[in-house]
């Protein structure tokens, strides 16, 4: 699978994990370069709290493209620290 946005390859692996149709890339498929800290944080009820990365592609922002979960709860401790994505992101 590989993650796009912009023209830019954010993420490649041959290793994902679907959860409720988004495919979580493992943390060390994903460009670094791309990724810049958010504050954002939003809260699951089976898989815990969700932290946020905007993403930069060629000075352009998308934020709060990418997340994934540091402490899931144990029903999704299979995505721990895996990178999903949405909002304009292509997963193919």
């Amino acid at each position: 699978m590989k993650a796009t946005w912009k023209g830019a390859v954010l993420a490649e692996s041959d290793d994902t994990v679907v959860v409720e149709g988004n495919h979580y890339f493992p943390p060390d498929s994903i460009k670094r370069e791309h990724f810049r800290e958010s504050e954002t944080h939003t809260v699951c009820p089976w898989k815990g709290t969700a932290s946020y990365y905007d993403v930069v592609v060629g000075g352009e922002v998308n934020s709060d493209a990418a997340w994934y979960y540091p402490q899931p709860k144990d029903a999704a401790k299979e995505i721990k620290d895996r990178v999903a994505f949405w909002r304009g992101v292509e997963v193919e």
